[in-house]
């Protein structure tokens, strides 16, 4: 089976900060792989903008190197790359200043009857400068777009804040909040399994579901993400965006129909239907951590203090914490979260786990009989397993075994999984803003997330120690077993 391409409108890009590591390691290469694919019309147009000089060959080869870097080989040899890389120009403008927007603007109006996307792949404090000169200069006018990546703000204040700014300067409808985690194949396929097929749904609630498991594990550290990392840590910067959504799609009701504002109000419901953490029961149900030295894949690795120019830091590089919707339709049923970074392994996915057979009919003799799961697995190798009890083949009486109903997207499908951003970029072209988030979301999400920061300060909470390569501290461990269950980590 292969994937279809879907061409779209004639559009001109425009990103800001081309020359940093999002544009160079996902944006570029993204754009290539749908050009390659035949998803560009001729008359696509992307025009890179950052705040120092550089010549269209410099421009150009630093473009090449980034695709080549993040491109299979196979795809990068033949005349798709120069067609690519006749597409694309540069312009230097300063996001805090006001050289080169005259120029900007200019280049810009001969592209006015076509999309205009405007790309924010900067540093988080330059958003809303950029938004400000892109209002001053006529920029925002018309269709034009504007895609913002994460973090909006660091607390609530700042998120009203910041989307007030941008308010200001373009419509809601234009405003497309990026998070990548979205864009994945299986987290879509999740709404799939869930509203195109009988099986599921019925059984979707509190009475046939035990609890539901979201990881999202890094086996690296912060690397260059160092300064910024320090002043976010892992709730900011995972639990407030990627695991909150993924939370939203587990547990959503069926929206009305996937129209962009029917699937978004479904998933703010969830957001404000989320128990409350703060001082009274934080100690209780979450754990902050941070990694010491150890081995992530068999190389030794310094500690985060280390990493970050060897100096103490009370910043969590890890966090577990149980979490609760009170609706209907989960009361009662734990929703445990955890994301790190220097764990055992890269991996993430959605574990949702039924409830036990209410009687087993099945004697000591045959095994015991597990507890069904469905597994949603993001990265890497995405694609979904739903592991069954079966009969053993073979004479010699009934002997259980725990099996899975596997399927892989690479092996399913003739066809390579596309990056997150391949699938966003084009719908931001598209102007489907399903997969994004909406401002009451953002700020839905910080209001449930602030008070657990404010608990543990309040708390003089300090992030317990865990060994790089582990699976997280002792407490991470002991948060999920004193309920009877257990971190699904290797199959069941």
């Amino acid at each position: 089976m292969t994937s279809r391409v879907i061409p779209v409108a004639p559009f001109v890009l425009t990103v800001f900060g081309v020359t940093g590591d999002l544009a160079r390691r996902k944006l570029l290469p993204a754009l290539f792989r749908r050009d390659f694919a035949g998803q560009l019309p001729d008359d696509a147009t992307i025009l890179g903008v950052a705040r120092g000089a550089m010549s269209r060959d410099d421009f150009l080869a630093m473009v090449r190197e980034a695709i080549v870097q993040h491109v299979p080989a196979s795809e990068t040899t033949g005349a798709e790359l120069d067609r690519f890389l006749a597409r694309i120009s540069y312009m230097a403008a300063d996001a805090e200043g006001e050289h080169g927007w005259t120029e900007l603007a200019a280049a810009l109006s001969a592209y006015a009857d076509r999309i205009q996307v405007h790309y924010l792949a900067t540093a988080p404090h330059l958003f809303g400068p950029i938004c400000e000169r892109l209002g001053h200069y006529g920029l925002s006018k018309g269709d034009s777009r504007i895609v913002i990546e994460k973090p909006i703000g660091k607390d609530l204040e700042s998120a009203i804040r910041f989307n007030q700014t941008v308010g200001k300067i373009f419509p809601e409808e234009r405003v497309y909040r990026i998070d990548h985690y979205l864009g994945k194949e299986t987290v879509q396929n999740l709404m799939a399994l869930r509203f195109a097929n009988a099986l599921f749904e019925p059984l979707w609630n509190a009475a046939h579901i035990d609890h539901v498991q979201i990881t999202v594990a890094e086996s690296i550290g912060v690397e260059e993400r160092g300064p910024y990392y320090d002043k976010s840590g892992a709730l900011r910067d995972m639990v407030q965006n990627h695991l909150l959504q993924l939370l939203c799609l587990v547990a959503m009701e069926p929206p009305h129909s996937l129209e962009a504002d029917a699937v978004r109000d479904e998933k703010l419901k969830i957001l404000k239907s989320l128990e409350r953490i703060d001082e009274t029961n934080a100690a209780f149900l979450t754990v902050p951590g941070q990694y010491r030295a150890g081995a992530c894949n068999g190389i030794a690795v310094p500690g985060y203090a280390e990493e970050i120019a060897d100096r103490p830091s009370s910043t969590e590089t890890f966090v577990a914490l149980k979490a609760a919707v009170a609706n209907w339709r989960w009361t009662g049923v734990p929703f445990y979260l955890r994301t790190g970074k220097r764990l055992q392994q890269r991996s993430s996915e959605i574990v949702v786990t039924f409830r036990k057979v209410p009687h087993s009919i099945f004697n000591s003799n045959s095994g015991k009989a597990l507890q069904t799961r469905l597994v949603i697995r993001l990265q890497p190798d995405e694609g979904i397993k739903l592991w069954l009890m079966i009969k053993e083949p073979g004479p010699g009486g009934m002997r259980l075994q725990y099996v899975p109903l596997d399927m892989s997207f690479a092996e399913a499908f003739d066809v390579s999984v596309p990056d997150a951003y391949e699938r966003l970029l084009m719908d931001v072209v598209r102007g489907d803003a399903t997969l994004f988030m909406r401002r009451d979301e953002v700020e839905a999400a910080w209001r449930w997330i602030d008070p657990i920061r404010q608990a543990w300060s309040r708390m003089n909470e300090i992030p317990r120690p865990y060994v790089a390569g582990s699976w997280g501290p002792s407490a991470a461990v002991a948060l999920i077993e004193r309920d009877g269950r257990t971190w699904m980590e290797d199959g069941p």
